[in-house]
């Protein structure tokens, strides 16, 4: 049998097994695959210690895959299945856009949707030259404020949290990265130790409602739920954010913000507030835009 077909054959028997696991027990997927072939593949490479990428063919590389090393995947499979956790807690590694970052249970699994605005660069229009100071509200492990920084190579970035503990994860990751000199990260409460005003905010903050909280799935409710819990409608954090942010905006700042699957109650919440919807792959009405002038004029109307 040929390294391919040995890989191949780990990764389908895993599969097969994630796979049930998801049918007869609710195992989910979604934090960082969506399938179970794909997280397969995943946690097979990542326990052999082979990249993602993997060339397959035996002279591509000089790989040897033991009975050891088998077993180990094995574990790991069964350890996924048993302890329910997400995969990248598991790894100790989460992917965005492309880039690796390090996470734990101390912050969120990174999977926003605004990485990718970040990435198409379908926010551009609404920045300038001038656009010289970003805040990532929410930050987590940081994953968006380093990705804002390597977008905008010119910009400074301030990363914020509300969680201590998961600034010490961001604090790895812009290591990681190299990003020392142009990345601050502080712990504040809302806008509560922000020092000053910003051209463009990220926020992908608690949102999800507690009629969804009671049905996440476990890998979800091994997360933070500082992280996820919007409250009753979801919009207990976004309410307060809005309120305050026309404070911490240039006049034309603009303010990028993940909702999820709550537009429905974003609406009902804000029903006179100006909104650009931004594409993203989960559809066109998750991540929102709004300019200072926007939410200044919603204020006064509430």
């Amino acid at each position: 049998m040929t390294l391919q077909e040995r890989l191949s054959a780990l990764i389908a028997d895993s599969a097969k097994k994630l796979e049930l696991a998801h049918l007869q027990e609710g195992l989910s997927f979604g934090h960082g695959t969506n399938n179970a072939q794909d997280e397969a593949a995943w946690l097979v490479l990542w326990r052999l210690g082979l990249p993602l990428d993997t060339d397959f063919t035996d002279e591509a590389r000089d790989i040897v895959v033991l009975e050891e090393d088998i077993r180990k995947v094995e574990q790991l499979i069964s350890k996924r299945i048993s302890t329910r956790k997400p995969a990248a807690y598991l790894t100790q590694e989460a992917w965005l856009e492309g880039v690796s970052f390090y996470v734990d249970e101390r912050a969120i699994v990174p999977r926003s949707l605004i990485a990718e605005v970040l990435a198409t660069g379908s926010i551009d229009p609404w920045l300038s030259a001038n656009t010289k100071h970003v805040l990532d509200m929410c930050t987590g492990n940081g994953s968006l404020a380093i990705l804002a920084a390597l977008a905008f190579p010119e910009v400074k970035v301030l990363g914020s949290d509300i969680s201590a503990e998961a600034l010490e994860v961001a604090v790895i990751n812009v290591d990681r990265h190299g990003l020392q000199e142009r990345m601050t990260l502080v712990v504040s409460d809302g806008f509560q130790n922000v020092p000053h005003k910003f051209d463009l905010i990220l926020c992908n903050p608690p949102y999800v409602n507690s009629q969804s909280m009671m049905a996440l799935p476990k890998e979800y409710v091994s997360e933070p739920a500082l992280a996820l819990d919007g409250g009753p409608d979801g919009m207990r954090f976004i309410t307060r954010l809005l309120r305050e942010a026309p404070n911490y905006m240039q006049e034309d700042a603009v303010l990028v913000l993940e909702i999820g699957n709550e537009r429905d109650f974003f609406e009902t919440a804000f029903p006179q507030l100006d909104v650009v919807w931004l594409t993203t792959s989960a559809g066109d009405d998750q991540v929102l835009l709004l300019t200072r002038q926007a939410i200044i004029l919603n204020n006064h109307h509430t």
